[in-house]
């Protein structure tokens, strides 16, 4: 069982502020710092951190193979394996005729953040790639999106198809995320802004109950910020509380948390284990500054 991630790599241009930027205000940072991110990116380091195996398909700039390079240190595989119709290996991450998508995020002294998103090579997908990436993986495989790439429906649609499982991360979300045929979704892993969005509910019970009304044989993951994660599918309910940190920076906390729960589920492990090796995990994350670089590793999270 392999797990794809087809997903978004960035450059993170992080700003140190005392507080956010307001309407008219110019402000002076307190430093600069430069990151590899994406919430693509970040999920794919998460999932090879945890120790699963994961391969990650996207696009870069000329300005961004040392995202790739930041990945392949951490364990992400980016070159395809063989497939039945093909003996040559295949390059998973490609150079578009553009920027590497870009970042500007400021980080406030309270380890909050505000993100300025720029697309770049991430909405350069097109079917041909598509259809030879997803040709190396199959049924039982995992298929792993949020909606920083283009196409996103239409990968849905084909990895489903084919028997893939499909986890999902609205993030943003968009009319793009109404385009998708959620039923095809296994593991939904949104936070309570998406959530809302989605049900027009406001309350994490009310969300959850909604989606699975919609949505039977979904699972809902729902992170709640400092009051923790609810998870529910048609079987089970369960939270976990979050654990007390320092936080530096939250910036992707969210996808540590996906990648080390979506880890888990994929091994079998018990929704209970999984929201709190997941909810660890990212609260060491939320203690360094930084995204993909603040991501722990396996034995960092559970000793």
């Amino acid at each position: 069982m392999k797990i794809l991630n087809f997903g978004s790599l960035n450059i993170d241009n992080v700003y140190h502020v005392d507080d956010f930027v307001q309407p008219g205000e110019t402000k002076k940072s307190l430093s600069f710092q430069m990151f590899p991110g994406g919430k693509g990116l970040n999920q794919s380091v998460a999932l090879a951190r945890a120790g699963a195996d994961v391969y990650h398909a996207g696009k870069i700039g000329a300005d961004g193979q040392w995202l790739v390079d930041l990945m392949c240190e951490s364990g992400v595989c980016v070159t395809a394996p063989e497939s039945s119709d093909s003996l040559t290996a295949f390059a998973l991450v490609q150079k578009a005729d553009c920027d590497t998508g870009k970042a500007i995020i400021q980080v406030s002294d309270a380890g909050q953040n505000a993100i300025i998103l720029y697309d770049g090579a991430n909405q350069t997908m097109d079917r041909t790639f598509v259809d030879e990436v997803l040709g190396r993986f199959g049924k039982g495989d995992i298929l792993v999106l949020q909606n920083e790439i283009n196409r996103v429906p239409e990968i849905l649609d084909l990895a489903w198809n084919m028997g893939m499982r499909i986890a999902l991360n609205p993030s943003p979300a968009n009319e793009v995320i109404r385009q998708c045929d959620l039923s095809k979704v296994r593991w939904l892993l949104l936070n309570e802004i998406e959530g809302e969005w989605l049900t027009g509910k406001k309350e994490p019970e009310d969300i959850a109950k909604s989606l699975l009304a919609s949505y039977p044989d979904m699972e809902v993951v729902l992170t709640l910020g400092s009051q923790g994660v609810l998870y529910q599918s048609s079987e089970k309910k369960c939270y976990q509380k979050a654990f007390k940190v320092d936080a530096v920076d939250t910036t992707g906390a969210g996808d540590t948390f996906t990648g080390y729960f979506l880890k888990c589920a994929a091994e079998g492990e018990s929704p209970e284990r999984a929201l709190m090796i997941a909810t660890r995990a990212a609260s060491i994350a939320v203690s360094r500054p930084g995204a993909a670089v603040s991501i722990p590793y396996w034995d960092e999270v559970v000793g």
